[in-house]
Order: C-alpha cells, then structure tokens, then sequence
C-alpha cells in the first residue's frame, strides 16, 4: 500500500522503500518546534515580504530577538536576548569604571609631596670703612667685579657629562635650569625691587611653594623662611639698582647622589650698583655671594622645576642692626658702620627665634670699591666711641659669628 509522499508508480529499483529509508536514524531525534525555529540564527522572509523590490529571502536574527519559551507568546526578549543584554551591560559597567579611576586614581601621590625645606643662612657684612660713591662705571673699574662678566654671560656651565643613572641630555637640563633659577632669582629687575616673585615660583619643587609663599609674605629669620635665602630682593624704602648691568662670576658643579637624585651646587658673587631710594645720589655698589644647592630627580628634569634645599648668602655692606631676611638694606654712598655688633638676642622670648641672630661678619676692605679719583669726596660719618672696623678687622676672610671680640673681615668676592 503506497503512502503519502510515495512515487504514483512505485518506488524505482535499487531504491530501498518504507520511511526508514527514507529518513536516516540521526534526523529522528530533531524535533522542529516552535523553539527551534525562534533560535535558528536565519529566517525566511513571507511570500508578501519577498515581493517588495531588492528584498532578500533571508534575514539574519540578532541576539536580541532571542528564543526559548520564556519569549514565547509575551513579546519578552528570549534567554539569548537577555544573556546578550546583560553582556553588554557588564562591559559598558567595566569601561565606566576604568574612565572614573583613570580621572580619580587614589593611588597618585600628591606632587612634590617627599620635597625637602629649605634651610637658608643669610649673614650681613658691615663695612669697615665709609662706603665710596660715585658712577656706576668708576665703581666697577676700581673693585675686584672689574672684569666680571655683565648679567646671564657671568653664569657659565661646566663641560657636560653622563653619570651613572642620568643622561648627557638629563645633566644639561639640570645645569641649565639651575642658571634658569640664578637669573631670575638674581638678576631680574621686578624680582630685585620686590614687585614680583613668580618668575622664581614657577622654578620651585610644588612641594616647596607653601615654604616659598610664607617667605615671601611674612619673612622671618628663622632659618626656614627668609626671602633673602630664595632670591635677592632690596628694600624698596632703602635701595634702587643705579645700573641695571649686574656684574656676576662664579660657577656651577653637578654629581649624582643616588640612582633617582641629581644635585646641582652653584657659587657666585653678584655685585649691584645702587643708590638711595628718596633722590639721585651718587651709587655705590652692594655684592651678595650667594652658594645654593639644587637637587633633582627625573620627574623634576622633566617639569622643568628645582628643589632647592641649602641656601647660603653673605651681603654687603649693611648694618648688622638690620634684619635681612624681608630685603637687602644697603648702606649707601658715604654711609659707614653705625653699630659693632649684630642686634642682641633674647632667649626667652616666645615665638620662631632668628636663628641667624649673631652671625654679623665686617666686610674685607679688599672687597669694596675704593673711590674713584674723579668722584667728589664722601661725606664722613659721625665719629664713633667705639674702635674702628678698619682696626678690629684681622684681614682674614673667615667667616665666624659675630660676637663682642672683634670679627674675622668676610670677603664676599671670589
């Protein structure tokens, strides 16, 4: 008896008959339901859809169209369209995380956060004799800054070499900004009069500017925050550079002090021609020698910017009775010592002792200008009880505190 779906005239020869020839035993467990059809990743167009111009037969089916019976009749999304939903979920989580912690690392050390204080030495050196006037010019002919070098030219590096753990390039970059810091600390006229700070802020470790600003603010001559130690100021009330052409000598010397730290020290003499600050008098010259020690590491090199961690200043010719850690009070033209000791200290008064109290040194008269043979003679200053510094002063330019014996004579030049 034929069945349905069987030839009308018979099964031809050599072809077995009967369904399970027909049908091979690995179809007989594939039954094509309803959730068969819902998964299959192709679907066939309807015969209306496949009339319309450029359409396909096929269609491809997203993830989101899903199957299984729990989509099954409701419109929700099948298991495979909420395995695929929460996938990206999870990866849109695992991005808006990353983002956050790269904007917020709490791991991120603060920026100069390991920068060490400064400690600063700033020592007045009192004329022994009265201080020669006249121009600028005469001055310096007639003083050891006679064949100094005139502004950035008097700040010259050493021969350039690697180290260890620090290129060629990285030491140059050290050495230059350490003249960088020289320059503005030294040599700019805002920086000098006291208008601005900023151009040697700007040089400074981050870890430094709380330091720095305090200094600058509210100077004191603890040790730690004289202005004087950062950079060379003058009182405005006093003094004003007569002649923007600073003379300048000295150098600089660069080692390496561990696998992460380069150190830079600096040792030069500035001499300054100024004159009062209330009307045109004749100038006189002011020499500061200033020795500091600049330390980097490579994040430093990098910024561009300076720990500067010893600072060691001698400038004359002042009274030893002013406090120079606000400004330089030059004594100028004609003026001579109008005390022989440095101001006395009280050690039971409360508050940041000056730790600088009794270093007072007498300025080498080797060191000063003599006056010019073509200036008008100076005034003489009111004749003194006490002896003369010229008499005190030993001619040896050692540095010592000053106290009631008669001093060592300090040399500020090279």
């Amino acid at each position: 008896m034929a069945v349905p779906g069987d030839p009308p005239n018979g099964t031809p020869e050599g072809f077995g008959g009967g369904d399970d020839e027909l049908r091979p035993d690995e179809y007989r467990s594939v039954v094509f339901d309803e959730d068969f059809v819902r998964a299959a990743r192709l679907q066939e167009f309807s015969a209306q859809e496949r009339m319309g111009e450029h359409a396909r037969a096929v269609r491809s089916r997203s993830i989101w169209s899903g199957g299984g019976s729990a989509g099954r009749g409701n419109g929700t999304p099948g298991r495979g369209a909420r395995q695929g939903m929460l996938l990206v979920l999870l990866i849109a989580t695992a991005f808006a995380v990353a983002v956050y912690l790269g904007l917020r690392n709490p791991y991120v050390p603060p920026a100069g956060g390991g920068a060490e204080p400064l400690g600063s030495t700033v020592v007045p050196l009192a004329p022994s004799s009265a201080v020669p006037g006249g121009k600028p010019a005469d001055l310096y002919a007639q003083s050891p800054a006679a064949d100094y070098r005139t502004g950035a030219a008097g700040i010259t590096l050493p021969a350039v070499r690697r180290t260890h753990h620090f290129t060629e390039s990285q030491v140059l970059a050290a050495l230059s900004i350490a003249k960088d810091y020289l320059v503005q600390s030294s040599l700019d006229p805002d920086v000098l009069s006291g208008a601005a700070s900023r151009p040697v802020r700007v040089l400074l470790d981050p870890g430094q500017l709380a330091q720095f600003d305090e200094s600058m603010t509210s100077p004191s001559g603890d040790g730690r925050h004289a202005a004087t130690g950062w950079l060379v100021r003058f009182d405005p009330q006093t003094a004003v550079l007569a002649d923007s052409r600073v003379r300048v000598d000295g150098v600089l010397a660069f080692e390496e002090t561990s696998p992460e730290e380069l150190v830079v020290t600096t040792d030069h003499t500035f001499v300054y021609a100024v004159r009062g600050a209330a009307g045109p008098d004749a100038a006189s010259l002011f020499t500061v020698r200033r020795e500091l020690r600049l330390r980097f590491d490579h994040e430093d090199l990098t910024t561009r910017r300076a720990e500067l961690t010893s600072s060691y200043v001698m400038a004359g010719p002042q009274d030893c009775a002013a406090d120079p850690a606000g400004g330089f009070r030059p004594l100028l033209a004609g003026a001579g010592p109008t005390t022989v000791g440095p101001p006395v200290s009280d050690p039971y008064a409360n508050g940041h002792p000056r730790r600088a109290a009794g270093l007072c040194g007498v300025m080498d008269p080797a060191g000063a200008a003599s006056a010019p043979p073509s200036s008008t003679p100076p005034s003489q200053p009111a004749q003194s009880s006490e002896p003369s510094r010229a008499d005190q002063a030993a001619g040896t330019p050692v540095a010592r505190p000053q106290a009631p014996p008669p001093p060592a004579s300090l040399s500020p030049g090279r």
